[in-house]
């Protein structure tokens, strides 16, 4: 999962918490998130645009790190 911008993301399918780990570090958890969602993610080509276009700014957030 190369990505200049994306780490790593987990799914807590419990919670539907997402959780990006930026490469700069900083993590978050994005709540409510479908799982479809992120399996969609997980299969886009560019993660940073997936996120910046079906994540960012549609979902509630808290900083973890």
């Amino acid at each position: 999962m190369p990505s200049s911008v994306i780490a790593a993301m987990n799914y807590y399918p419990s919670s539907s918490t997402l959780r990006i780990t930026f490469v700069s570090g900083t993590i978050y958890d994005y709540s409510d998130v479908p799982e479809k969602v992120f399996n969609k993610m997980k299969a886009f080509t560019s993660k940073g645009t997936f996120f910046n276009r079906n994540i960012k700014g549609k979902y509630h957030f808290e900083k973890v790190k």
